[in-house]
């Protein structure tokens, strides 16, 4: 067995930190207690992020006190070990399954096109298993801090545990691909027969603005329709041009059953709708975080900065607002799908999962929610991330948070028409307005004040029936 730091170069270092929404990068050894916890550099320990501390309140995090509490029990699952019922602690659907066979993770050993590694996802939390592997990998949201990493032994014990993995996770999930703070990223690599990328080709870190033809390199890809031209399910046909891809016959794949044994997973699908979703929501995480780590940043330099001088603690920069408005104008882009890559045909998954998200709701008294899909020229039928719904969002600082509500009204009420927003048409504009005011809570007075305003206007110019 490769000595401790051995591992460290190993994972790291053969793998060029080609994550994919890699979870968890730390050691392969036997023990459960694997996790460096107090050593090694790590990017924001320091004030005022401290992301060593352990005042998290992310949903793993959560759930440890409940196991610790005996409120809740994990069940051991011989053929899935503690998977499913994590899934089920966790509320997160099995429908969400997607499945990647470029090797990826520190259990990258086992993981090939016979044998991929299940990712698994909701809002908030993000949960890989590498079959016969020895940990589940878990990205878990604190609304402060961004992605936490954790892992937990897949071996059978009367107290299950999940451990932080901090330090070594970093390494990869503080990059540029993750917008230089703890996030996660979907990469997609032209993948040699091995499962190892293609050394020197292109890769792709994909986002809702990825067109089709760069995404789901390493992945397997589940649909009815859709996949024609993508990346997934293929691998490099000759080392030397990696770029020629021996794609399937038929790109719209609803079986894995040639590939791989799908009894070894809890579905035999990776939906191309979870896909999507999955591509738009963790660069929506790494924004929010961003945000949040840039505001307390800069109002931590200037509150060091004003005591120094003697002034008002309180007081922000020119620099600092300037630097927190660009941050959050950029999330509000994101949030409004501005940059979105059309669609230039229909999609159409091969699972529940599709049901699934949109039944989650919440919904108006129209019956519309954010979660509605189009799926015919762009993913979502309201171009507005459901994350806004989440604790991350609400835990923006009260800066960026009020900067990012004003942006957001100025463009929903029509004041804003300037070209970065025009994809938004008058009415999605004013759907998507009156779908916050009656399922946002805490939303500014001014955004139903507008709505009840222009109702009353509405009301006074049309004529009495007769």
């Amino acid at each position: 067995m490769p000595s401790r730091s051995a591992s460290i170069l190993l994972s790291l270092g053969a793998l060029g930190c080609l994550a994919v929404v890699s979870v968890a990068e730390h050691l392969d050894a036997p023990s459960p207690r694997v996790v460096i916890k107090n050593q090694g550099f790590l990017p924001f320990a320091d004030a005022p992020i401290n992301y060593r501390s352990t005042d998290l309140d992310d949903p793993i995090a959560r759930l440890e006190k409940r196991l610790e509490r005996g409120e809740v029990k994990l069940r051991y699952d011989p053929d899935h070990g503690y998977l499913r019922s994590v899934l089920d602690a966790l509320r997160v659907p099995v429908s969400s399954q997607t499945l990647v066979f470029a090797k990826t993770s520190f259990q990258f050993p086992q993981i090939n096109p016979a044998n991929p590694r299940a990712l698994y996802f909701n809002d908030d939390v993000y949960v890989g298993q590498v079959h016969n592997g020895k940990f589940l990998e878990f990205a878990s949201f604190d609304p402060k801090q961004g992605a936490i990493f954790y892992v937990i032994d897949e071996r059978q014990s009367d107290h299950p545990r999940f451990e932080r993995a901090a330090v070594d996770c970093v390494q990869c999930h503080v990059a540029s691909s993750t917008r230089g703070v703890p996030g996660v990223m979907l990469r997609s690599v032209f993948t040699r027969p091995s499962g190892y990328p293609a050394a020197g080709a292109k890769s792709f870190v994909t986002g809702q603005e990825s067109p089709l033809n760069e995404r789901w390199g390493g992945w397997y890809v589940t649909a009815l329709h859709g996949a024609e031209g993508a990346m997934g399910n293929a691998l490099i046909s000759t080392p030397d041009h990696p770029e020629q891809l021996d794609k399937p016959a038929e790109p719209n794949v609803s079986s894995l059953s040639a590939h791989l044994d799908t009894a070894s997973y809890l579905t035999g699908s990776s939906d191309i709708v979870a896909l999507m979703v999955l591509a738009h929501q963790t660069q929506m995480h790494n924004l929010i975080t961003q945000t949040t780590y840039k505001t307390r940043l800069s109002i931590f330099a200037d509150s060091q900065h004003n005591k120094a001088q003697g002034l008002p603690a309180e007081t922000i920069s020119d620099k600092s607002t300037k630097l927190i408005q660009d941050t959050a104008e950029q999330l509000v882009r994101y949030l409004l799908f501005t940059n979105e890559a059309r669609l230039d045909s229909s999609v159409a998954g091969n699972t529940t999962y599709t049901n699934d998200f949109a039944a989650r709701g919440p919904f108006d008294s129209h019956g519309r929610s954010l979660r509605q899909f189009d799926l015919h020229t762009r993913i979502f039928k309201y171009p507005c991330s459901y994350l806004i719904y989440s604790e991350t969002f609400d835990a923006l600082p009260p800066l960026a948070k009020e900067y990012v509500y004003r942006r957001l009204f100025e463009v929903l009420s029509g004041r804003d028409q300037s070209r970065e927003f025009q994809s938004l048409s008058p009415s999605d504009r004013r759907a998507i307005l009156e779908i916050l005011v009656e399922t946002k809570p805490g939303l500014p007075h001014e955004w139903k004040d507008f709505l009840s305003s222009e109702k009353q206007s509405v009301s006074q110019r049309v004529p009495p029936a007769a």
